[in-house]
């Protein structure tokens, strides 16, 4: 499938809602905690089982990205965006297959690892093209995509929480709502499909100024055999497992920290923190992508990196003392998670260039599926560990507050790392053979 270019006087701002549509619906991942109390009930499932879809899901968006970024680069947005539609669509209809057998492994490999798959391709899909798009505003233009993947589970959340509710208790109610699933975001991301264009010359595309491939241009091959490449992996890696350890545990930490106060935190107040965080999340990717336009990459992971270590530091102190201060420091940090998700992209342009943007994004990713599997796995085991030595309340959290703290210091310096890519990695394009009649060896003569 080749990539549809735009034609004269097609408009860049058609292109962010194309890429919205894939967005907002794999956004649905991070509402997969709506699904886990049906599945246990129905299945008979422990909360570590049925996070395994999930869990699946995460690691194979990172490899997916890695291993298809190359391929995303190659055939084009249209292309990326059709195999994310097959791959996620279905996999909700191999997962409605698994409810209504009761066969939980088929639920795990359609959702985790056939939808994971769609995922990862469906999340670098446009951000090459809307860089492309965008030269003047890279930060802004993927701020704007990705913010869809922070915001889908604000949609996903409700609608699945609805749909669970209205049709029949059981198995069976559980695979209509995935089959619901799988056949309404098949027909909405046909529309990022069909109206995703790559542009031909910047000045035939209106409203986008001339941009040329000026600056370093690396390939994904040799971006990776670059010091930056890995110190933005670490960055990316430490920003995510600090966010993600809150998004992860969010209902019952605040429960946790406030269960010996006289205003207790109430099931309902837990659910709407989450929204609260999930609604961080989603400005975030655009507020800090795009102020990254402004004042720079690094600036803004020094940003994300030091105020957030600060943050975790003032809700390990006073966290319990005051609600607002817990809320506010949380909002904060879920904020910078989303905003280094849409940073990074725009990030990794300045330094390697437009080249193979999207593939050099797809391997970074792995930092992702890294941090996927760290984050949760630092909370609760130190929380578990806790407990059993006897603690409770907000000191079932401490240690992990201080590893996180200690993450993000690492990321900090590793943003600090960073330099100039060295012009021996650029990629130099193979010039073209003089367009005349002359005899190659007199061509050589006279060069």
């Amino acid at each position: 499938m080749s990539p549809p270019v735009a034609p004269a006087g097609w408009s860049r701002w058609l292109v962010p809602p194309a890429a919205l549509s894939v967005h907002l619906a794999i956004g649905q991942a991070y509402a997969w905690s709506v699904f886990k109390p049906a599945l246990e009930s129905a299945l008979n499932l422990s909360g570590t089982q049925s996070a395994l879809p999930f869990q699946l899901g995460i690691v194979m968006l990172g490899l997916s990205a890695a291993f298809g970024g190359t391929l995303v680069e190659r055939n084009g947005p249209r292309w990326a965006m059709t195999v994310a539609l097959v791959c996620f669509s279905s996999g909700f209809l191999i997962s409605a297959l698994g409810a209504l057998t009761e066969q939980f492994w088929l639920i795990v490999f359609g959702y985790g690892f056939i939808g994971g798959i769609g995922l990862g391709i469906g999340y670098i899909s446009p951000v090459s093209t809307l860089i492309k798009w965008f030269p003047d505003r890279p930060g802004m233009a993927t701020g704007i995509a990705i913010m869809g993947f922070g915001g889908g589970a604000l949609i996903a959340s409700p609608w699945s929480a609805q749909m669970l509710e209205s049709f029949p208790q059981g198995s069976g109610g559980i695979a209509l709502a995935f089959a619901v699933h799988g056949i309404v975001y098949m027909v909405f991301m046909s529309l990022g499909v069909l109206l995703v264009r790559v542009p031909g010359k910047p000045s035939e595309a209106r409203g986008t100024p001339a941009a040329t491939a000026t600056g370093p241009q690396v390939s994904a091959r040799q971006a990776i055999r670059t010091p930056q490449f890995w110190c933005l992996w670490v960055v990316l890696c430490m920003n995510v497992t600090a966010g993600i350890g809150i998004l992860e545990k969010a209902a019952p930490m605040i429960t946790d920290f406030f269960a010996d106060s006289s205003t207790p935190v109430s099931a309902s107040a837990a659910a709407g923190f989450v929204a609260l965080l999930s609604a961080a999340n989603m400005a975030g990717r655009i507020g800090w992508s795009s102020t990254s336009d402004l004042i720079g990459r690094k600036n803004v992971y020094r940003l994300y990196l030091g105020v957030g270590a600060l943050m975790y530091l003032l809700i390990s102190l006073y966290g319990d003392a005051s609600k607002p201060l817990f809320v506010v420091c949380a909002l904060v940090i879920l904020s910078f998670y989303g905003g280094g998700f849409a940073t990074i992209p725009a990030y990794l342009k300045d330094l390697f260039g437009t080249y193979q943007v999207g593939a050099i994004h797809g391997r970074l990713l792995t930092a992702w599926s890294t941090a996927g599997v760290l984050g949760p796995l630092i909370v609760n085991r130190v929380a578990d560990s806790q407990e059993d030595a006897g603690k409770h309340g907000s000191s079932l959290y401490g240690l992990s507050l201080t590893i996180m703290i200690g993450l993000l210091v690492v990321g900090f310096v590793a943003n600090e790392l960073v330099r100039p890519v060295h012009t021996r990695h650029h990629h130099v394009p193979v010039p073209r053979e003089p367009a005349d009649d002359t005899p190659a060896h007199d061509r050589r003569q006279s060069a």
